[in-house]
């Protein structure tokens, strides 16, 4: 006891007991906010919280023994001694009360009316000293009485005893213990627990335990040993609490449990939250002492030193002792704020955190003690202690708080154990996790790191922030566990950025992209294919085939699935990773049109291909154009590609290629030329590829061949020529309109003229290629001689020969057109006359005709004409 500290979390008001009181208070009880006395002359006065009297009423004509407020309803139990004749005998009966029911008597008093009186002691029940009596409330309206005897036995009343629909029944301490001498019941209590209900029993011999809910009660003996008094009590944990002179002891259903050695003699115990209340009489000063002891944390809560103590009560949340001298202490708990600053003030961080802990205090006031806890510590440079203490604050104190008195401590181990608790919790941040990471980092601490990264909640459970832990890991050169938690993490693109940027393990990242589904390679491919095709290009065309045309996977055959190709992603859609690798992309794209014939990109795809073969030093103008722009427009418009020439030619520049340059470039035109031609089939109005761009990219690089395909195969058969006459090949431009211009054909006879046109404007001796026009000229007579003379009159070049043959066949074959023309105009004039004649003869000479009958009609013409027509047919005559 004397190791126990004593503390002031009560305080005491002292009150008195109204005047009106005159008898000596036998007996009391509380609940439903009041506080109820028995006194010695049969009175029972019902006091409020003030200890002000409510009212008086007689209950018995002699004294009360025992009374007992009800909780449940408004109802007072009393058990006094009521005089019956003959008058030397008393009876102690058994009264109910109601209190809620009051008779009027007289004009100044009321009492409540009593419902039920009840004689305890029967022939069956022999009478007998009652030393206990205790009070259970079953369920409305059944009650359990239990009186306990000095002869052993207890007196159990059981049932609705207002309406006295009872069943009564005894108990016997020492039943079957021969040759024993009975024991007074000193204390009883009941003990609920779920469908158990059972009842303690103390005597000076012995403490026994009785079980109700059998049908036929059965005992038990837990302690050979009793108590002498009535210091009995029940703890709010269903524990029996016995006060024997040399210590208080606790007992279970299963005997005798824990004891706490307080010496004196132990005039009263109650339990009240929690806590252990003793009245303890002094032998040796003849003094008694209230004590308030928490057990929990081995502390007397309070203690004064008391009068005489004839009963103890709780109301209203306080102690109330009523004295022998009818005074009364209130009994008051301090709140915790007070409590703690009492403990705090004498540096008890210890006791305040098992205080609050005891009361069931909330989460946020234990953190704060805590937290001052480790605030005495940290100024007493206990840092261990003192981060033990903060860490038990974790949810509650603010991190930042513990994280800047460790960091300007330069405490980094105890500081590394805050952080990994706070994620062991799910509470850390981004932050917490870098900083956490840079302690292991700066330690080298390369099992807590590994424990850390690796361990199966981190990552799956999200114990840390994924980002940061690769960053921070990444920056302090620990690749591997970066890698290890993107891999784990699903973030393809971390471990894909440093395998390749910061490794160079180019072998390990293509197998590593090999083994995600498509939609992540892709993405990824897209992200890191410049590096891929800088450093490993075949394997990353491979990759892109299995991606945009499903190579190595027979089952999925693009060419035979339109439906399905659409589905894959497009080769359009890495272009952008080619931008300084052309080559490489024409090789891809080459080996996607051979696998592939029906793209949805099939368009673009022979653009790029196009661009690719006709380009003068296999450089990809547009694409370096747009950069590292996701998505590259290759339908490039004509004016681009014609200013992008002209500031090529305006700077003079001049490509001179050795042998093998000429030959690759030559392999590729060839390659541009079947292209054009194998991309436009006969049965399509239109290409596989823009028209337009591609007679850009003929143009741009002088791809005579290529241009005058598409001028054929748009029938812009002028600009065929013309592309002839640019290169001045006479012998194909000849050539070419003994092809275009015959219109048997469908050729367009008036490309000749255009061809005479040059010539005659060429400047130069051409007279073999102006004959040879000439020919075709006069052939389909396309334009008039004198047209032609003034053609080729503007050569200077040409002489008069050039020309004699084809002016002479003109001549002649206008002077046999002429003669040809005068034979019939004799003819038509020697007709003339003959007519003329006879128009003559028939005005001045009479002429007979013959009637005449048309075989076809009935009627008989008689018409004076040469010719006629009937209505049927035409007759000459």
């Amino acid at each position: 006891m004397y190791q126990w500290r004593k503390f002031d979390f009560f305080e005491e008001k002292k009150v008195k007991i109204p005047e009106e009181i005159e008898g000596e208070i036998q007996c009391c009880s509380s609940g439903r906010g009041r506080i109820v006395l028995g006194s010695q002359d049969g009175t029972v006065s019902l006091l409020d919280r003030g200890l002000q009297l409510q009212y008086s009423f007689t209950a018995h004509s002699s004294s009360v023994l025992f009374l007992q407020q009800l909780k449940q309803r408004n109802f007072l139990l009393t058990v006094g001694e009521d005089e019956q004749m003959p008058p030397q005998k008393a009876a102690i009966c058994l009264k109910v009360f109601d209190l809620d029911k009051r008779l009027e008597e007289g004009s100044s008093a009321s009492s409540p009316e009593c419902i039920q009186i009840l004689r305890i002691f029967t022939n069956q029940f022999p009478e007998a000293k009652i030393t206990s009596f205790i009070v259970f409330e079953e369920a409305p309206p059944v009650i359990f009485i239990a009186l306990g005897l000095d002869n052993g036995c207890i007196y159990c009343i059981q049932g609705d005893i207002a309406r006295e629909r009872i069943k009564r029944f005894k108990l016997e301490v020492d039943s079957g213990q021969s040759g024993k001498t009975h024991s007074a019941i000193k204390g009883l209590g009941f003990r609920v627990d779920g469908q158990a209900f059972q009842l303690f029993a103390v005597t000076p011999s012995s403490v026994s335990l009785f079980n109700l809910h059998t049908q036929t009660p059965t005992r038990q003996t837990i302690d050979q040993i009793g108590s002498e008094t009535a210091s009995v009590a029940m703890s709010d944990r269903l524990e029996l609490i016995i006060g024997r002179p040399e210590a208080v002891y606790f007992y279970e259903v299963d005997g005798r449990g824990p004891c706490w050695a307080f010496e004196g003699e132990k005039k009263f115990l109650g339990w009240f939250r929690g806590y252990l209340l003793c009245v303890i009489a002094d032998q040796r000063t003849g003094k008694n002492t209230f004590n308030i002891y928490d057990l929990k944390n081995r502390l007397i809560a309070h203690n004064i030193a008391v009068p005489e103590v004839s009963h103890m009560l709780y109301e209203w949340g306080n102690i109330v002792l009523i004295m022998a001298d009818k005074s009364a202490l209130f009994i008051v708990e301090k709140d915790m704020e007070s409590k703690l600053d009492m403990l705090f003030k004498k540096n008890l961080y210890i006791v305040a955190i098992n205080l609050v802990q005891t009361q069931q205090a909330d989460a946020v006031a234990t953190a704060e003690v805590l937290r001052k806890y480790g605030d005495h510590l940290y100024s007493k440079q206990e840092y261990d202690e003192a981060m033990a203490q903060y860490i038990r604050t974790i949810g509650h104190l603010e991190p930042s708080y513990v994280i800047q008195k460790f960091l300007d401590a330069q405490r980094i181990y105890n500081l590394t154990n805050y952080l990994e608790k706070l994620h062991e919790k799910g509470l850390a941040s981004k932050d917490h996790t870098t900083l956490l990471l840079n302690c292991y980092t700066k330690l080298k601490d390369v099992e807590k790191l590994n424990i850390f990264i690796k361990s199966e909640d981190g990552v799956g459970e999200h114990k840390f922030d994924v980002e940061t832990a690769i960053r921070v890991c990444r920056a302090a050169n620990y690749h591997e566990h970066a890698m290890y938690v993107a891999k784990k993490a699903g973030r393809h693109e971390w471990y894909l950025k440093i395998l390749l940027e910061d490794l160079d393990r180019y072998d390990e990242a293509l197998l590593y992209i090999n083994s995600l589904d498509s939609s992540q390679a892709g993405m990824t491919v897209k992200e890191y294919g410049k590096i891929l095709i800088e450093h490993k290009p075949k394997e990353t065309i491979q990759i892109l085939m299995r991606l945009c045309a499903e190579e190595g996977e027979p089952s999925k055959k693009g060419s035979s699935n339109g439906t399905f190709l659409s589905m894959l992603p497009s080769p359009v859609d890495f272009i952008n990773i080619f931008v300084h690798h052309p080559q490489s992309l024409m090789e891809f794209l080459e080996k996607y049109t051979n696998k592939v014939k029906d793209s949805p990109a099939q368009v673009e795809i022979h653009n790029t291909l196009l661009e690719l073969y006709l380009s003068h030093d296999l450089d990809f103008p547009s694409l370096s154009q747009t950069g590292n722009n996701e998505n590259v427009d290759l339908r490039a418009d004509r004016g681009s590609y014609v200013t992008a020439m002209s500031k090529a030619e305006s700077n003079g520049k001049i490509f001179f290629d050795d042998a093998s340059k000429e030959k690759e470039r030559q392999e590729r035109r060839q390659k541009g030329l079947l292209l054009l031609k194998s991309a436009w089939p006969p049965e399509q109005e239109q290409p596989l590829y823009d028209v337009d761009l591609a007679i850009i990219l003929c143009e741009m690089n002088s791809f005579k061949e290529g241009l005058l395909y598409l001028y054929e195969k748009l029938k812009l058969y002028k600009e065929v020529i013309a592309c002839y006459m640019q290169a001045h090949d006479h012998e194909g431009l000849i050539a070419c309109c003994k092809r275009l211009g015959d219109s048997g054909k469908g050729g367009d006879p008036s490309l000749w003229a255009d061809l005479l046109k040059y010539f005659g404007e060429l400047g130069e001796d051409c007279s073999k290629e102006v004959k040879e026009v000439l020919t075709y000229i006069e052939r389909d007579d396309i334009l008039p001689p004198i047209i032609v003379l003034q053609t080729l009159s503007r050569n200077p070049c040409l002489t008069l020969s050039v020309i004699k043959d084809y002016i002479a066949r003109k001549l002649e074959q206008e002077s046999k057109l002429i003669e040809k023309d005068r034979i019939a105009i004799e003819k038509y004039q020697e007709e003339t006359s003959a007519m003329r004649k006879e128009i003559e003869d028939l005005r001045t000479n009479a002429r007979i005709f013959q009637l005449s009958k048309c075989t076809a009609c009935t009627f008989t013409l008689d018409l004076p004409a040469v010719h006629f027509m009937c209505m049927h047919s035409f007759h000459q005559r």
